[in-house]
C-alpha cells in the first residue's frame, strides 16, 4: 500500500520529508515556542535524571550539545517530519550509546515520531523508532563492553521489553491522533459537501418555482395581449378586459416572484405569504379562462402536506400553461382521485398540437417530473391515443414535512 502523505507535500524517497515545490518557503511558521519548551525541558530534566543515576556517564559539554543538537531538529518537524524522525532517533541513539544518563531525550523522539505519523509519514516513523530501539539493543546486549560508562553490565530482557513498550506506546499514541485527525478531515469535508448539496437542491427549487410562474403568467398574458390587439379596434370593451386580465396576471406572477425571491434575501425566514397549493385550484381556472381555455375539474382535491399541496398546484399549473401554449383545444380537464395512499391527477386535453412541442418545453417537463420524484411519485405525459396530450402524476399522500 502507498505511504499516505499530508497534503502540501510531494512524492518523494520514503526517508525525506521535502516540502511541495508549489508552495511557497516558510509559509509555516517553525514552532519556535514548543521546541523552545521541549529543549529547556530536556536540557533541565536530563541534567536532574544523571544525579539519579551514578552508574552512567555524568552529563558533561558533549552531552548537552547532543541534547540540544535533538531537540533542536523538532524545529523542522512540519516541514521535513520524516528528516527529524531519523535524525532524532540517531542523535539519541548516539547520546544513549555515549553512555550519558537516560531521561527526558526520549521526549524528542516521541514528538518527532508524533508528527511525522501526523503528517502522514507513518514509515519513517516507525524505521525511526525501530532503528532506536534496534540500536539500543544492540548497544546494550552487545556492544556495552567497548562503549561507556566503564565496567557497564549487560542489560536484561526485562528493560528492553519496557523500552519496546515504550516505543509502541509512542507509535499507538501518534497513530491515534492521525486517525482522529483524518476523522476530523471527513466530517469537515462531509458538511462541506452536505451545504453544496444544499445550496443545489435550493437553486433547483427556486428554478422550479420562477419557471412555473412566469410561464404560467406570461402565456396568459401573450394570449390576452394578441386578443386585445386583435380586438382593439372592433371590439374596445373586449380589449379591455384583455388589458385587465394581463394586469391581474401580471401583479399575481409578481407577487410570486417577490415571495420567491425573498427567501434568497433571508435564507431560513418565514415567507411572508404562504405557499400556494390546491386552495387556490380556483384562480387558476378563472386565470386559464381568461386565456380563453375552459377547464373542467373532475374530483375533489384532497388536504395534503404543504410539499406535496405545493408540488400538484404546480404540476396542474404547468400543464395548463402548456393546453395553453402547444394545443389548439380551448378545453381541458383537470381529474382528481385519491385512495388514502396516494393522489393521481391526470390533466387532458384533446389537440390537435399546434406545434413541435406539444405538450410542453423540455424544461416544463423536467420540472414536472423533478418535483414529483422529489416527493416519492412519478410523472407520466404524452400523447393519447384518441387525440390530445395527457399528464398523469402520482404522488404519495403521507410525506415527511423534511422533503
Amino acid at each position: 500500500m502507498e505511504e499516505q502523505r499530508a497534503p502540501g507535500w510531494r512524492h518523494g524517497p520514503p526517508w525525506w520529508g521535502a516540502p511541495d515545490e508549489a508552495e511557497p518557503h516558510g509559509t509555516r511558521r517553525l514552532p519556535w515556542r514548543t521546541t523552545a519548551l521541549i529543549t529547556a525541558f530536556v536540557l533541565i530534566g536530563s541534567n536532574f535524571a544523571g544525579h539519579s543515576q551514578p552508574h552512567r556517564v555524568p552529563l558533561d559539554g558533549y552531552g548537552r550539545v547532543l541534547l540540544l543538537v535533538a531537540s533542536l531538529l523538532l524545529l523542522g518537524r512540519h516541514r521535513y517530519p520524516a528528516a527529524v524522525a531519523f535524525g532524532a532517533a540517531a542523535v539519541t541513539l548516539g547520546y544513549l550509546a555515549a553512555g550519558y544518563p537516560y531521561g527526558p531525550v526520549f521526549l524528542v523522539v516521541a514528538v518527532a515520531c508524533f508528527s511525522a505519523v501526523v503528517a502522514g509519514r507513518r514509515r519513517a516513523a516507525w524505521a525511526s523508532v525501530g532503528l532506536l530501539w534496534a540500536g539500543h539493543a544492540l548497544v546494550a546486549l552487545w556492544l556495552y563492553r567497548w562503549l561507556p560508562p566503564a565496567g557497564d553490565r549487560r542489560a536484561g530482557l526485562t528493560q528492553e521489553i519496557v523500552i519496546g513498550t515504550w516505543v509502541l506506546a509512542i507509535v499507538a499514541l501518534a497513530e491515534l491522533a492521525r486517525v482522529r485527525r483524518e476523522q476530523w478531515a471527513r466530517e469537515r469535508a462531509d458538511r462541506a459537501e452536505a451545504a453544496r448539496r444544499r445550496a443545489d437542491e435550493e437553486r433547483l427549487r427556486i428554478a422550479r418555482e420562477l419557471h412555473d410562474v412566469l410561464a404560467h403568467s406570461i402565456s396568459v398574458v401573450n394570449v390576452q395581449a394578441g386578443m386585445g390587439l386583435a380586438l382593439l379596434d372592433s371590439d374596445p370593451e373586449q380589449a379591455r378586459a384583455a388589458l385587465t386580465a394581463i394586469k391581474a396576471a401580471s401583479k399575481e406572477a409578481l407577487g410570486e416572484v417577490r415571495q420567491v425571491l425573498d427567501t434568497l434575501r433571508a435564507p431560513g425566514a418565514a415567507p411572508r405569504a404562504p405557499a400556494p397549493g390546491l386552495d387556490r385550484l380556483p384562480e387558476l381556472v378563472e386565470q386559464a379562462a381568461a386565456a380563453g381555455l375552459t377547464v373542467e375539474i373532475e374530483g375533489e382535491p384532497p388536504q395534503l402536506a404543504p410539499g406535496a399541496d405545493l408540488a400538484a398546484f404546480r404540476i396542474v399549473q404547468e400543464a395548463l400553461t402548456n393546453v395553453v401554449r402547444h394545443s389548439g383545444s380551448r378545453h381541458a380537464r383537470v381529474r382528481f382521485a385519491h385512495d388514502g395512499e396516494a393522489l393521481r391527477l391526470r390533466v387532458d386535453d384533446d389537440g390537435p398540437a399546434t406545434g413541435a412541442d406539444a405538450g410542453g418545453s423540455g424544461n416544463g417537463l423536467a420540472g414536472m417530473r423533478e418535483r414529483a420524484a422529489a416527493l416519492g411519485g412519478t410523472i407520466e405525459a404524452g400523447p393519447r391515443p384518441g387525440g390530445g396530450f395527457r399528464v398523469l402524476a402520482v404522488l404519495p399522500s403521507h410525506i415527511r414535512e423534511d422533503q
